[in-house]
């Protein structure tokens, strides 16, 4: 086998969920001021007793049993996340123990809300080496816990959540060739930082940055992958901000796909904002098995990543 594939997928959300008005009676905001800058309506938040370990675990869980598999199947775990607060154990290592996978590679991803599909290419790139035969790719934030609850510019963008791949090998490549990068001297644009950590962001220029530079490293992608934007079933784009997602969905010129908007329901939720959406899609069946969509994520660190797969 000289290619892999995503066998499977799941998401994992906490139950608590915060409404545009609970975040009225917190700052001085309304549904309407954030509906019309962001189109959030609705996040969740995870509670002091539910670690980022935690929700990673629950996403896997059950992307290994959307692929038939047990914990004994994994060989490598990857976490992407910006949120851990411990150094070690890292958080693929905590996950592996949560669901008792015996001896795999386990590491962690900080590109913040690329670091899913910088993850996706990595565990693509082992399988296809033979250095891996099934890897659990999964992205995780805890984004309430690096949050300014006073900040109503960045309070209402944030949720929490995970999302989880089942990568293996395959006779044809079912995860197409990645593109990715950065704007180093930008990175000051999107930060976590200081003690302690809060996330804090130049809006204006991730909007300008993401609406004007990124359509052509997204059709870029595509043709990687060998095909044209119009042949996308599905676009699934980091869930940052409507305001940013449409018009770089448009400006991608996908226009027979279905352009992921779950960001109205679960905020910005970092590096799981790109397999939870995907994940909800397919669990929705609003797109079918051996699709071809686009995995496009975009951020911290003005970091991007993209690649074309084929739905599970």
């Amino acid at each position: 086998m000289n290619g892999s594939r995503i066998a499977a997928v799941g998401h994992y959300q906490p139950a608590k969920v915060l409404t545009n008005e609970d975040l009225a009676g917190m700052v001085d905001t309304s549904d309407e001021w954030i509906r019309s800058r962001v189109g959030i309506r609705t996040r969740h938040v995870a509670g002091p007793d539910e670690p980022v370990d935690e929700l990673a675990a629950h996403a896997a869980a059950k992307a290994l049993a959307a692929a038939g598999l047990t914990p004994g199947d994994i060989d490598l775990i990857l976490v992407a996340t910006s949120t851990a607060v411990d150094r070690s154990p890292n958080m693929a290592a905590r996950v592996a123990a949560r669901l008792g996978v015996p001896s795999p590679a386990a590491m962690d991803v900080n590109v913040v809300c690329a670091g899913f599909t910088h993850a996706l290419a990595t565990a693509d790139h082992a399988v296809r080496a033979g250095a891996a035969t099934r890897a659990l790719v999964i992205g995780a934030d805890k984004m309430t816990d690096v949050t300014d609850w006073t900040d109503r510019t960045t309070c209402v963008l944030v949720g929490d959540g995970a999302g989880a791949a089942v990568v293996e090998a395959a006779d044809e490549s079912g995860i197409g060739p990645v593109l990715w990068g950065s704007v180093p001297e930008m990175g000051h644009a999107v930060r976590i930082e200081g003690t302690p950590a809060r996330f804090a962001q130049e809006g204006q220029s991730v909007y300008r940055w993401a609406t004007t530079q990124l359509p052509p490293i997204a059709r870029r992608a595509c043709e990687r992958a060998g095909l044209a934007p119009q042949d996308l079933a599905g676009v699934v784009l980091h869930q940052a901000n409507l305001r940013i997602i449409e018009p770089l969905a448009e400006k991608i010129g996908a226009v027979n796909a279905v352009v992921a908007r779950d960001v109205t329901e679960s905020g910005n939720t970092s590096a799981a904002s790109i397999p939870l959406a995907f994940s909800k899609l397919v669990e929705r069946g609003e797109i079918r098995s051996g699709d071809p969509v686009l995995l496009f994520g975009f951020g911290g660190n003005l970091s991007y990543a993209g690649q074309v797969v084929r739905c599970p």
